[in-house]
């Protein structure tokens, strides 16, 4: 039979699908008499869903589909598309005003409607694009993956129809595997209704594999809706330039999704890939890795990349970026202003030694000033996005003070209208250390649903404990309230104003004791 692929990109935030785009990529460089298509139901208007996943199956006829399920982000921290869940959170939990108590009642219900709706719908649209096919072909199998399915596979396993091939991290070996007819045991998935998900399936290591620059000729004839993404000047179109992190941070699930193991594309292909993106009027790109520059032995490679994009000719382009700003030099830091990098987020968590040590960062953050430092002497002079996340493991107020104490620093090298602090609360994911640390505490219960939206879940998985919870709350309730379009510095200048702030010193000293202290404690 004729292999026809179908890849299908559930509704989302209009984000570039760099995913479905090197599964395809990848397939046709391995079997390139395959036939493929790819669907992207985020640009389509949410009525007509059904109707154009149908007239698309009807149109290609595929005999494998490949649904990509990108976002089950539940307590994310800024608006999305069912409203903002960590104010709607605040305001139900912490506002002592009933109206607006009521307020994030009702908004919660919504945002909980349109939570569930979603997960409905996909679920729909797989079942739906799977029965169609089967008209066709009555063979026809179905793949799901993407970020959501890696993090939640195990819940899942019984929301999907039977025979659904599950997914989890990379898909290229996986689909090989597929067409070529070979057993799947190896890969990291599993099928709906005939097998359970192996024990820590997730933190098995995924295949390593060769990345070659992805040929956006096959990819624009394939793809209807390419052009969708190309039209706005100020869109970021994504470039992977490595997979895998090696840290350990507590709270982060990219470490096990994409393993610990961290695999280089080579510069060469990296540049030839956004050559022809730039060929197309693409300026402004997204390098996709968990880490830019992840740890300082891969150092070399980052600046092998960034001489051979000044040596490609693109000298109007910009770029951004997470990166880990404790493993910079000059040299590097010359390289990123003058190949056009013009946003970074740096994800420290805190401004505190000790808690940047407690939550497993690896961070040292005296050396993440210092190369700030030698970023904005190289020139860099644009937006820094600084994460942080209040109310974790150990939280005090003295912990907060260095927190501000380290912020205010970043001000005084960057300027404070280029220092963005981005306010998060953990979102507790499983698969983490933090899961494991809520479990042992009693935080969670053994068993619990991590996709249940039920207010009883719900706060503990937004991980805003006593004895401050109630504080942060009241702040942040202050900073929507004063400065809704600036609310992660007016969390800032509130804690300043209630707490103070410590020596810069304090915040960058940690005694030895403490570390051995998480160790004991997770």
């Amino acid at each position: 039979m004729e292999n026809r692929i179908l890849y299908v990109r559930l509704p989302c935030n209009p984000i570039f699908p760099i995913g479905v785009v090197y599964l395809a990529d990848g397939v046709h460089k391995q079997f390139p008499e395959a036939r493929q298509r790819i669907f992207d139901l985020g640009v389509v208007p949410p009525l007509d869903f059904n109707t154009a996943l149908d007239e698309c199956v009807d149109e290609f006829q595929p005999t494998l589909l490949v649904f990509s399920w990108r976002d089950i982000q539940i307590y994310a921290p800024v608006g999305g598309r069912g409203g903002n869940p960590l104010q709607n959170a605040f305001e139900f939990y912490y506002a002592s005003n009933p109206l607006i108590k009521l307020r994030g009642a009702f908004g919660g219900l919504r945002l909980a409607a349109s939570y569930y709706t979603e997960l409905w719908r996909n679920q729909g649209l797989i079942s739906r694009g799977l029965k169609r096919a089967r008209k066709y072909h009555k063979d026809a199998r179905v793949v799901v993956g993407g970020g959501a399915v890696s993090v939640f596979y195990e819940q899942l396993g019984n929301k999907l129809p039977k025979g659904t091939i599950v997914s989890v991290g990379e898909g290229e070996t996986l689909l090989e595997k597929l067409i070529k007819g070979e057993d799947l045991k190896s890969e990291r998935c599993y099928v709906v209704g005939e097998e359970k998900p192996r024990d820590r399936l997730i933190h098995e290591q995924p295949t390593p594999i060769e990345k070659t620059a992805c040929n956006y000729d096959y990819i624009e004839s394939i793809w209807t809706e390419f052009q969708y993404y190309l039209q706005s000047s100020d869109f970021y179109i994504g470039v992977q330039t490595k997979r895998g992190c090696p840290h350990n941070c507590c709270y982060c699930v990219y470490t096990v999704v994409e393993g610990k193991q961290v695999r280089i594309n080579p510069a060469d292909e990296v540049v030839a890939e956004m050559r022809q993106l730039y060929d197309r009027g693409i300026r402004n790109f997204w390098f996709t890795d968990a880490q830019f520059i992840p740890a300082k032995r891969y150092m070399d490679d980052a600046v092998e990349l960034l001489q051979k994009i000044i040596d490609s000719g693109m000298k109007d382009i910009h770029w951004a970026a997470y990166i880990r700003a404790d493993n910079l030099t000059p040299e590097l830091c010359d390289l990123m202003a003058k190949t056009g990098m013009n946003y970074f987020e740096i994800g420290i968590t805190s401004g505190s030694q000790e808690l940047v040590r407690k939550m497993r960062m690896g961070y040292n953050l005296r050396t993440v000033l210092e190369n700030c430092r030698d970023l904005k002497t190289a020139g860099f002079n644009d937006l820094v996005s600084v994460n942080y996340s209040f109310n974790v493991i150990d939280e005090r107020p003295e912990t907060i003070r260095q927190t501000i104490a380290y912020h205010r620093e970043l001000e005084k090298i960057f300027g404070a209208d280029k220092v963005e602090p981005a306010i998060f609360f953990i979102g507790l994911q499983p698969h983490t250390h933090l899961e494991d640390y809520a479990l042992k505490k009693g935080v969670l219960e053994p068993g619990y649903d991590p996709m249940s939206l039920m207010p009883w879940t719900a706060k503990k998985l937004l991980w805003n404990p006593e004895p401050l919870g109630s504080f942060f709350g009241e702040v942040c309730l202050q900073a929507w309230r004063q400065n809704p379009n600036d609310f992660g510095r007016e969390v800032m200048n509130i804690l300043e104003e209630k707490l103070g702030k410590s020596e810069l010193e304090e915040a960058l000293s940690a005694p030895i004791a403490n570390d051995k202290q998480l160790v004991t404690a997770s």
